[in-house]
């Protein structure tokens, strides 16, 4: 019997752009096949005896003739490609119809509200920005007038930035709140509003601290995450996870910030959960590497990855199954610094199961919770198929 299943999202790695991905605007897109040639080559030497060059051609990545782990890659049936979208369909959740984004700012009556309901005099910015740009260029006024930072990115995204020593924390989250539950509804249901506050005195020292708080919009109907849940499953997410789930469906949620934490966070929960899902996303790719379209860093961070792999591995017990997948892609060798419309790579490994098998191009990212699903023998969700008949022994 299966213990535990530890389910990694490497946030943005896309293995190859969808039949689709020309509605994206994001035709050519291969997140980390485009990265490995960028780099001249990737060493990935872990992942390749996993099966990772079986899943695409990646420069430095070799086709394995036996490789010691499973291999697929999944489309997406959800009409989006961002995080939120994305983990919920690996957990059985398909989101029919996108997000709203505002590339142009968000319009004038959202922003009207937002000033009377949470009694702010005025705001600055609005506009799609970086963060790390926006709070920089407007951060020394924002000291002088009070006024929050709103602004956006490519996601379906609101997000706050306040000074600490105008707003503190709690103010701050109170005003993601309002804007959350009494604004950003029907037509304006973004993804997730965001808490970013920062501390600095003048231009170019203004930095974001760790308190930064997501309040994403909750989902339609039961995941995955909760039928583990109700059936007294320990589900453990670690990093955006309890963000992404509004903390729903997890008996446990430890918040990361960047991809280290998060590894390390994984490797101590291992050593702790006896039973259960432990559920995981590594961010940096995305956030940091891939929205800013700094391949070189990506590449980097794919072989830290590699090379944490077999501290992982040693630990799982015989009856321990690994899963390494992605919610989407984020290309940083094209011109756009958005998510792209991406396959996801499948990697599963474990001492009990089968290997060596190609499970093929799954339909959804669903698949993955299916499958989650039949391995703890909790009812299916409405989508996806599991392939645990096909991997396991």
């Amino acid at each position: 019997m299966i213990k535990k299943v530890i389910l990694i999202v490497l946030d943005g790695v896309g293995v190859g752009e969808l039949p689709d991905a020309n509605l994206y605007n994001d035709e050519g897109s291969n997140t980390i096949a485009n990265t490995a040639s960028r780099c001249n080559g990737l060493f990935l030497p872990n992942l390749q005896k996993l099966g990772l060059g079986n899943i695409t051609k990646i420069v430095g990545v070799k086709e394995e003739n036996a490789p010691i782990g499973n291999w697929g890659k999944a489309a997406e049936i959800s009409a989006a490609k961002d995080s939120t979208s994305g983990h919920w369909e690996i957990m059985g959740i398909s989101t029919l119809k996108p997000f709203p984004i505002y590339p142009d700012g968000f319009p004038k009556q959202i922003i009207d509200e937002f000033i009377r309901k949470t009694g702010c005099k005025g705001i600055l910015g609005n506009k799609a920005d970086s963060g790390t740009v926006i709070i920089n260029e407007l951060g020394e006024e924002h000291l002088r007038t009070k006024y929050p930072i709103i602004y956006t990115s490519a996601d379906s995204v609101f997000q706050i930035a306040c000074h600490e020593n105008i707003y503190s924390v709690k103010e701050l989250y109170k005003m993601c709140e309002i804007a959350r539950n009494d604004i950003l509804v029907g037509g304006h249901k973004v993804g997730r509003v965001i808490a970013r506050p920062f501390v600095g005195t003048k231009k170019l020292n203004f930095v974001r601290t760790p308190r930064r708080k997501d309040f994403s919009v909750s989902h339609p109907e039961r995941s995955v995450l909760d039928r583990l849940k109700e059936n007294e499953h320990n589900v453990v997410g670690i990093g955006k996870i309890g963000d992404l789930f509004n903390f729903n469906g997890l008996t446990d949620s430890i918040h990361t910030h960047h991809n280290e934490e998060a590894m390390k966070e994984i490797i101590s929960q291992m050593n702790r959960l006896d039973e259960g899902l432990l559920f995981a996303n590594l961010p940096d790719f995305d956030t940091m590497w891939g929205h800013r379209n700094n391949y070189s860093a990506f590449a980097k961070g794919l072989e830290e990855f590699d090379n944490w792999l077999p501290k992982l591995i040693e630990i799982m017990h015989k009856n321990d199954i690994l899963i390494i997948t992605a919610d989407h892609g984020c290309d940083p060798t094209t011109e756009s610094t958005d998510h792209s419309r991406e396959y996801v790579p499948i990697l599963v490994y474990g001492q009990s199961i089968k290997n060596g098998v190609d499970i093929g191009i799954r339909k959804t990212f669903a698949d993955i919770g299916a499958t989650v699903s039949e391995i703890f023998q909790v009812p299916l969700p409405k989508i996806g198929k599991s392939f645990w008949k096909d991997i396991k022994n």
